[in-house]
């Protein structure tokens, strides 16, 4: 499960959520399952919107502590980062070809906001990539 940490401090009559691996996510709630919820939501817009305009996704940092909660990113991002993250360099044409896919529909495996992949699809990517896929439900 791909994760970030979240710091969540209570400040007067509420909670204040910060990510240390992205400067521009804060948010709070009036509770602190509120908090971790409206954490969640933005953690996940944010990322969603840096991913499509290009931006670079930090790699997850490894904190822990009393106020750091990982905040878990949503499935069809995480596969979106993952696939990136794999892809490094290569060209996406390349991939497609390995998977005998069109360049669009590749293409569209690292939109988070267009993919929709099989688990046998994801299955022939991890081969091309000499990787496995590993699923689990928390």
């Amino acid at each position: 499960m791909l994760a970030y940490p979240a710091q969540i401090e209570k400040q007067d009559n509420s909670y204040l959520v910060t990510f240390p691996d992205f400067e521009n996510i804060m948010t709070f709630g009036a509770t602190i399952e509120e908090a971790l919820h409206n954490a969640e939501e933005a953690l996940n817009g944010c990322i969603e919107s840096d991913f499509e305009r290009n931006f670079s996704i930090p790699v997850s940092s490894d904190l822990s502590g009393v106020e750091i909660f990982n905040i878990p990113v949503a499935p069809h991002i995480a596969v979106a980062i993952m696939l990136r993250s794999l892809r490094a360099d290569r060209p996406q044409s390349e991939v497609a070809r390995q998977l005998n896919i069109s360049y669009q529909v590749y293409q569209r495996l690292e939109n988070p906001r267009k993919a929709n992949p099989t688990i046998k699809t994801l299955g022939k990517i991890a081969r091309v990539f000499g990787k496995r896929v590993e699923l689990g439900f928390v």
